[in-house]
């Protein structure tokens, strides 16, 4: 029998942390780097500026985002950039775009144009199409100081097949970035993993034991894997109907005695979940029950799923299992960090966030606790994050790029997530883009 939880171990917090937050986050935004008066980056900021102002725009390019890879054509693309920017008539800029006069707009040579756009946004969060692909990117973010985790793209296979093949691009890619590591010392491999597309029994509610069942010999040989090539395995979490599900196996594989002493591991917790406090103290007890020559890591993150999880709630009936205020969520992320940190040693802990206060905050407050780079890493989305990523590794603190890698159909549902989250009028990079100064967005939430 399990022993009962222990409480937390009460914080102990300095008198003040807002001055070390403001100079934290002051020098942050200092570093990071300016771009040039033309560039790619300022093009794509101007862009995310006219999709945060015009959610008219917004919704018409999101559906032509969705729909481009099933474009074979150039006629397809411009019929489908014709149709969706005439159904956005109530946005200016879709009505700029159409012509006063009404003439249509995507004529070949711009369908073309569009297609390339958005082909090269998607490649901006996308590192290459396979491990080998992907190579290149990796081993130059090694080069620069900063380690990465490779997310393989795909998720809720419906067949044994596909979760089988889900599964040997996992293995391949851990053997591929292994070998490709022995020439840049210091580097870790690091790879998460979805457990959604490790069996297609995972979203059946009537019986999630059966999705437990599928996925666990799959995930038991990539844990072996891992531990013979030296690397870390991270498992992602995804929506809220499944977290139980992805809880429970990954705890029960990594109790087993031959994983006690490898591979290294982790989970994810989701802090705009109402219920996190308690997952979190799921999460520690079994730490504490479970001692592993490599702490298990958590990586702590906002969420990407808010949009369905109020949909579903909604159409359910249910009270949404997420914070619906964005200040409430970023305070349950600041309390949620203290209480990492404050374990940090039997755990390692991972801060995924782009929110210059959030990184702060747990910057400071892992200073004050005496929590260095070997018990904590701060975390960076490929193409949302570049320059915060680039300022926190010139401080000496240690930053892992979370970088996926897949085919364009396969990074469309990631990218249409990405942007819909950093798009929102109350995203941070929303009001970073807005030029909100530094002393406002290191307000507390």
């Amino acid at each position: 029998m399990a022993a009962a939880p222990t409480p937390d171990l009460e914080p102990v917090e300095p008198v003040d942390l807002d001055a070390p937050i403001r100079a934290i986050g002051t020098d942050l935004a200092a570093r990071m780097p300016r771009p040039r008066a033309v560039s790619t980056a300022r093009v794509e900021r101007r862009m995310q500026e006219l999709l945060i102002s015009d959610p008219g725009l917004r919704a018409a390019l999101f559906r032509f985002v969705d729909v481009r890879p099933a474009c074979a054509t150039p006629a397809d693309v411009t019929r489908h950039l014709d149709e969706l920017l005439e159904q956005a008539q109530d946005s200016k800029h879709a009505r700029r775009a159409t012509g006063i006069t009404g003439r249509r707009f995507a004529t070949r040579p711009v369908a073309a144009l569009a297609a390339t756009g958005v082909k090269q946004m998607a490649q901006r969060f996308i590192v290459g199409e396979d491990a080998t692909d992907a190579l290149p990117a990796i081993t130059a973010l090694w080069k620069r100081g900063v380690d990465a985790t490779v997310d393989l793209l795909g998720e809720a296979t419906v067949t044994e097949a596909e979760a089988d093949r889900y599964a040997a691009r996992c293995e391949d890619t851990l053997r591929a970035l292994a070998q490709a590591a022995h020439h840049h010392p210091g580097r870790d491999v690091n790879l998460s993993v979805k457990v959604s597309a490790l069996t297609p029994l995972l979203r059946r509610p009537e019986a999630p034991e059966r999705g437990i069942e599928g996925a666990a010999p799959r995930l038991r040989h990539l844990l072996r894997v891992a531990r013979d090539v030296g690397a870390h395995l991270h498992v992602d979490m995804e929506s809220f109907d499944t977290r139980e599900a992805i809880t429970t196996l990954t705890l029960d594989l990594l109790a087993e005695p031959e994983f006690a002493t490898g591979p290294s591991a982790g989970i994810v917790l989701q802090a705009y979940l109402t219920e996190s406090d308690e997952h979190l103290q799921t999460l520690l007890d079994w730490a504490r029950e479970h001692p592993r020559t490599h702490p298990f890591t958590i990586r702590l993150v906002k969420g990407a799923y808010w949009d369905h999880e109020v949909v579903q709630a909604a159409q359910n009936g249910w009270a949404a299992p997420v914070f619906t205020d964005r200040r409430e969520c970023d305070r349950n992320f600041e309390r949620l960090t203290k209480r990492l940190i404050d374990h940090a040693g039997p755990i390692k802990v991972a801060i995924a966030s782009h929110n210059l206060r959030s990184i702060a905050h747990a910057a400071a407050y892992a200073d004050a606790r005496g929590v260095g780079n070997d018990d904590l890493e701060f975390q960076i989305l490929r193409g949302l994050g570049d320059d915060t990523q680039a300022a926190i590794a010139a401080t000496g603190r240690r930053v892992r790029c979370y970088c996926p890698v897949g085919d364009l159909v396969a990074g469309m549902a990631y990218l249409v997530r990405r942007l819909l989250e950093n798009t929102a009028n109350d995203s941070f990079l929303a009001a970073h883009a807005g030029g909100a100064d530094t002393a406002e967005l290191l307000e507390a939430p």
